[in-house]
This record gives C-alpha cells, sequence and structure tokens, in this order.
C-alpha cells in the first residue's frame, strides 16, 4: 500500500509550507523549495524537522553534503 494521492494533495513542508512531492523511489517525501527529504515508513510519511535529511546541491556526487566538519 502506498500513500494515498489525497494525502499527498494536502501534504506540505512543516519548514518552508511548501508543497511536498514523492520522490523516484517512493521512499520520501521532498520539497523542492528547502531541499529537505521526510521519509515514508510503513506507508506513513514522517513530517518531522528531525526526521528529514537535506538533498545536496543539484549534480553534487552522493553523499555529498553541503555542511563542511
Amino acid at each position: 500500500m502506498a500513500v494515498s494521492p489525497d494525502l499527498l494533495e494536502i501534504l506540505a513542508c512543516p519548514v518552508c509550507l511548501e508543497h511536498v512531492t514523492l520522490t523516484a523511489d517512493s521512499s520520501g517525501l521532498r520539497c523542492a523549495k528547502c531541499r529537505r527529504i521526510y521519509p515514508i515508513r510503513k506507508d506513513i510519511p514522517i513530517m518531522l524537522v528531525d526526521e528529514a535529511r537535506i538533498e545536496g546541491p543539484v549534480g553534487a556526487p552522493s553523499g555529498a553534503s553541503s555542511e563542511s566538519h
């Protein structure tokens, strides 16, 4: 069972309030504005900021992060 299209229609990023879309592999919900990806676990979107990961810059190698250590 997947996330309901009706639910996807009303979900928004809790940070910037933009509409979220399903990732290509259907494992999360992506906010195009702030580049956060919220995980989907057991068909339930986890819309918590602490659970989201921030997608790297477009064209960055896999695993790259915008944070420097």
